[in-house]
């Protein structure tokens, strides 16, 4: 990634990955032409939303952003005709219910922003730049702090009565294997409730990072992540699935839910991607830890276009 470039040709977009434990701003075109690029830790939503701000002001002053794009943590209100669309709504997080994140930015800056879930954000990024690029039906799944997902059918980015919650899916869970009740908010033992990082650490009392790659924990949770895998590849039928997030930066655990998809499925979906071909079926992100804000700076492009 190029930082700070001199050339100021084109049209400039802002980025804005806004995730629940970090913030993460950049001023760009892509993945060979970032400028400009900040993070910092999630506080507050004052605080950190000014200093998105300051960072967009301070980093734009030789040449106007054409739009700004925000991939953020929700669950978020995206149907215009709403009255809070543009509001972080029903969150976990302390304090960040009903900020109206989209309003905040965009009175501020007084430029076009677009805004979509952080994890349609990446999905975005990984079709734009990076390993989805050639496919118009994927999936791109976080497993992390939390986990979410979001969908790209037909070369549209997933959305409805809200967005894809793909981490709050019911999946399987045997009390007499995994005594673990589970963690989420809303639902205990849905799939982020079982298999989020933070459900590793609460259930082991160690931190994945604590953990040997030879630990039962990463089994169970290969299987709980595949669990999950099978029913959207049931219901969505999607052409490859990304994983990205810490978890997935377990090197072990990539083969592990390859496998454990092989094994749920037991050939029903009777397809050479998945029976014979998986190691280029399910995939990590290749743009890494990027693919977030360069799918918001996807989105800020498609503001642009659209208002231009």
């Amino acid at each position: 990634m190029k930082e700070e470039l001199e050339n100021e040709s084109g049209k400039l977009y802002g980025g804005l990955e806004a995730g629940g434990t970090k913030f993460v701003c950049v001023i760009g075109t892509g993945p060979d032409d970032l400028r400009a690029r900040e993070k910092f830790r999630t506080t507050t939503p004052t605080e950190t939303l000014n200093r998105a701000i300051e960072f967009f002001k301070k980093h734009s002053y030789k040449q106007q952003l054409a739009a700004i794009g925000i991939a953020s943590f929700g669950p978020l209100d995206l149907n215009t005709s709403s009255s809070t669309f543009g509001y972080i709504t029903s969150t976990p997080k302390p304090g960040w219910t009903n900020t109206d994140i989209l309003r905040i930015i965009k009175s501020a800056l007084n430029v076009p922003v677009a805004l979509d879930t952080d994890v349609n954000g990446a999905a975005l990024g990984e079709y734009r730049f990076g390993g989805a690029k050639n496919t118009d039906n994927f999936i791109y799944l976080t497993i992390g702090t939390g986990i979410g997902g979001g969908a790209m059918i037909n070369g549209k980015l997933v959305h409805g009565l809200l967005h894809p919650e793909m981490g709050h899916i019911r999946i399987p869970h045997d009390r007499e294997k995994d005594q673990f009740p589970g963690l989420c908010l809303y639902h205990n033992d849905c799939f982020e409730g079982l298999a989020s990082g933070p459900a590793i650490s609460n259930r082991w009392g160690k931190t994945a990072q604590e953990l040997p790659d030879n630990h039962p924990a990463w089994e169970l949770e290969a299987h709980y992540i595949a669990l999950a895998l099978t029913t959207y590849i049931c219901t969505l039928s999607p052409e490859r699935i990304i994983l990205g997030g810490g978890v997935m930066e377990r090197t072990v655990m990539l083969p592990l839910i390859q496998d454990e998809v092989q094994k749920l499925l037991n050939n029903y979906i009777s397809k050479p991607e998945i029976t014979k071909n998986i190691d280029n079926y399910i995939v990590t992100p290749e743009l890494g830890k990027y693919a977030g804000v360069l799918g918001a700076i996807a989105l800020a492009e498609e503001k642009a276009n659209y208002e231009a």
